[in-house]
């Protein structure tokens, strides 16, 4: 019975650190799963959102300043020394010539008071409300850049990933095929078949590998944490990549963007150019506005009460009502030429917007015939990066052969492998930059077709 016990306790033990412990949610994602994960959740993406939501307030709150306003005040003063006022005395009956001390008010007093305000003209406010449609322009369109900057470095950090996954694979493998050359060349040696110098070649080139497979790991699991910081994740969470950076590549060419008709309206730079050139041009507007008359009404409504003692809150207290009515008109006059040189300076930023966004068009036109060009030569280095792989994986072979029979020597194995080694990495960079550049063309572009939609 004591070692049944003693079981049974132990299980439950385990079943209660297992349920209080769930285990570590692995995520799981495809290139386009990611991008939709990380505009979620990425903290820049957040941020954004949150900054649009701030426009939208900031909207209102400029349209409510126009609005009909309503304050109220109440107020309660006591004065513990009154203030004594001196009169003629002949006022009360008194001699001509003297005076009398008088208390006008009581000791104690309370005012309730409720004031309606409302602008009926006001220029600047008039320019500041049509200013908050471009403003809010501004705060989409800046959303939307924050999206196009979360897509990009999400396909970069992705690609790194599956690079560094792909080069450790591949380290591995050529580890493994040097560890056998390693193997039978020291036997062979051993056994006064071989000569020591093809040893110590072999052994460089395994180190060269083996440090390079040590490093590749370490970058692979911080290429990961990046994508996880990129899409908002914990870096430490476990992440697995659904794609293969073969196929991906494979259907990141795309011919057709070539021939996609480019629309200046579309790409997002100009539109935060053009909200830069509107802002200025509200700025002068509103330097302009500061030479119009403002006018503005309001309407009063108030009750006071005075007594010796604080009987505010008791039925018999009188109280004394008061309104007023009355409007208020500011006409600006003289400035002594500040408002004019106010003016000036801000049609002069209007003109400096006007040329910048000038300058914007033409440069985004050229960002975009580099895009191109940058597109098409990483399709060209990739099939030509995929032929020498397939060059150099022939001639190491021929040559692991030859080694093998004792035809080439080791200097020419290591060449071989050397050069093998170089075609790898070329390969698995080149396409990588089909990915990025591809990307860098669609963000250009920013079609809604666009594979980054």
């Amino acid at each position: 019975m004591k070692n049944l016990f003693i079981t049974t306790m132990a299980l439950l033990t385990t079943v209660l650190t297992v349920a209080q412990d769930p285990p570590e949610k692995t995520y799981s994602f495809t290139l386009e799963e990611a991008i939709a994960f990380a505009l979620e959740n990425n903290y820049s993406a957040i941020n954004a959102d949150r900054d649009l939501t701030d426009a939208r307030k900031q909207k209102w709150e400029t349209i409510a300043d126009g609005l009909p306003q309503i304050n109220g005040s109440v107020s309660y003063q006591n004065q513990l020394k009154q203030p004594v006022t001196v009169i003629p005395a002949e006022f009360f009956g008194g001699e001509p010539g003297t005076y009398t001390d008088v208390i006008f008010s009581q000791a104690q007093s309370a005012t309730a008071t409720a004031t309606l305000t409302q602008k009926i003209f006001d220029g600047s406010y008039i320019v500041g409300v049509q200013a908050t449609k471009a403003f809010l322009s501004y705060s989409v369109n800046n959303e939307e850049k924050t999206d196009q900057e979360v897509r990009k470095s999400v396909v970069e950090a992705y690609g790194n990933v599956l690079l560094a996954q792909e080069s450790v694979a591949i380290l591995e493998k050529n580890k493994a095929v040097l560890d056998k050359n390693l193997f039978e060349t020291s036997k062979l040696y051993e056994n006064g078949l071989g000569d020591e110098e093809s040893v110590e070649q072999l052994q460089i080139t395994l180190s060269s590998v083996e440090s390079q497979l040590k490093n590749t790991i370490r970058l692979e699991n911080i290429t990961r944490q990046m994508l996880n910081l990129v899409m908002g994740i914990a870096i430490d969470a476990p992440t697995k990549l659904e794609e293969n950076l073969d196929n991906l590549t494979t259907t990141q060419i795309d011919f057709g963007l070539m021939e996609v008709d480019f629309d200046m309206a579309n790409n997002v730079d100009y539109k935060l150019a053009m909200n830069l050139t509107e802002q200025r041009y509200y700025e002068w507007k509103l330097a302009r506005s500061r030479a119009l008359p403002t006018l503005n009404t309001f309407l009063n409504y108030g009750t006071a009460a005075y007594s010796n003692d604080f009987s505010f809150f008791k039925g018999e207290q009188d109280w004394f009502d008061s309104s007023i009515l009355g409007v208020d008109l500011t006409i600006p006059l003289f400035s002594s030429g500040k408002r004019s040189a106010s003016t000036a300076r801000a049609k002069i930023a209007m003109e400096k917007a006007k040329t910048q966004l000038s300058e914007a068009e033409e440069s985004i036109r050229l960002q975009l015939e580099s895009a191109k060009s940058d597109y098409i030569l990483a399709i060209e280095e990739y099939e030509t990066a995929k032929q020498n792989l397939d060059l150099a994986e022939r001639i190491e072979n021929k040559n692991q052969i030859k080694y093998s029979e004792g035809i080439a020597s080791s200097f020419e194995l290591r060449q071989a492998q050397t050069q093998l080694y170089d075609a790898q990495q070329g390969y698995l960079q080149s396409m990588v930059e089909v990915i990025n550049k591809k990307t860098d063309l669609e963000v250009i572009i920013n079609e809604p077709n666009s594979n980054l939609k």
